[in-house]
């Protein structure tokens, strides 16, 4: 402490001059205690100099260190709240896409036809009835793509999340340009690849600037709530298992629903919204869908999307959800139409 230093070097000093001033007489004795008491007050200024010199720099560094704490927090801030800060998502409600130009609009955020694109079938199925894992050839997976052209086009499934979990598994998607998930049931997905290497290494393609693609359930499971995740069937909106009520969140604090034209969804995002209302509600006809950058989207296809936004509520008597159709933008961070 700073008491200890001083009362050790002055009492040295006193110890020092008391001897010698035996040796010098009276007068001796009191020029060498005031010469002590001289250098044990030098010594006290120069150790509290040294104190408040160190706690300067103490409260310098602490000052910077919340400088670039808050600039870290400013910059986090800054980002994207919805969608991805890098890449591109492209979210479809489903249907045949023949002439909608949606597989050409993937195809050309990829890359082009030589880019590497890697197909997902897993919401198709994991299990047969009897609890015999389905299998999947690429073959007959990719044959559609082949013959659009691609030149570079894989398959990845497996029914067994362990092997998801492995380095060798998630390396098909290391230099990935885009990723394709196709329909069937969401919860397929969840129950393959959520918390593991290949659910990080989808994000990563993101973060390189790739392209995350999906139709129906390969819709849904790009939200941050898994809509219509619940084994017991696709018309119960709200999972009651845990472990099936979370999507991947490329495209965070939203739900997304598909089919909405064809099979009469309009409304039913409004049940979700009305437990969660900080979750933007996106409804996607089939043939339609939405190419999301940052927190905006642009709708593009044959039909509609519903916005369903429970901070903006609808007029009473008017539908509860905002109508956009093809060339319509929409800001999801300030929750506000963009008309072509």
């Amino acid at each position: 402490t700073s008491d200890g230093l001083e009362g050790g070097e002055g009492g040295s000093r006193l110890v020092y001059c008391a001897t010698g001033s035996r040796q010098r007489g009276d007068g001796a004795t009191n020029s060498g205690m005031r010469t002590s008491q001289v250098h044990s007050a030098r010594a006290r200024a120069r150790h509290t100099l040294a104190l408040r010199l160190r706690t300067a720099a103490l409260t310098a560094s602490a000052l910077l260190s919340a400088l670039i704490g808050t600039t870290r927090s400013v910059f986090a801030q800054s980002g994207p709240e919805y969608g991805p800060s890098k890449g591109t998502l492209l979210i479809v409600g489903g249907g045949q896409l023949d002439g909608s130009g949606i597989y050409e609009k993937f195809i050309e955020l990829a890359g082009g036809p030589s880019a590497k694109i890697v197909v997902v079938p897993t919401a198709g199925g994991n299990k047969r009835g009897d609890g015999t894992p389905i299998v999947y050839h690429a073959d007959t997976v990719l044959a559609s793509w082949r013959k659009m052209g691609l030149t570079n086009v894989h398959m990845l499934h497996t029914h067994d999340p362990a092997v998801a979990n492995t380095p060798a598994f998630a390396e098909m998607l290391r230099d990935a340009r885009a990723v394709r998930f196709v329909g069937g049931r969401q919860w397929n997905i969840v129950d393959s690849y959520a918390n593991t290497l290949t659910f990080k290494a989808f994000h990563d393609v993101l973060a390189r600037g790739g392209v995350i693609g999906g139709s129906s359930a390969g819709a849904t499971i790009q939200g941050e709530y898994l809509v219509r995740g619940a084994i017991a069937g696709a018309q119960i909106m709200m999972a009651p298992e845990p472990e099936h009520q979370q999507a991947f969140g490329f495209l965070r604090r939203s739900a997304i629903d598909q089919h909405i034209n064809t099979r009469n969804r309009w409304n039913d995002l409004q049940q979700v919204i009305g437990k969660f209302p900080n979750l933007l509600g996106i409804g996607i006809s089939e043939a339609t869908a939405i190419v999301v950058r940052g927190d905006q989207f642009e709708v593009m296809g044959k039909a509609q999307v519903a916005i369903h936004d429970s901070t903006h509520p609808q007029p009473t008597g008017e539908k509860p959800y905002v109508v956009l159709e093809a060339g319509d933008r929409y800001d999801m961070k300030a929750r506000a139409v963009q008309r072509r």
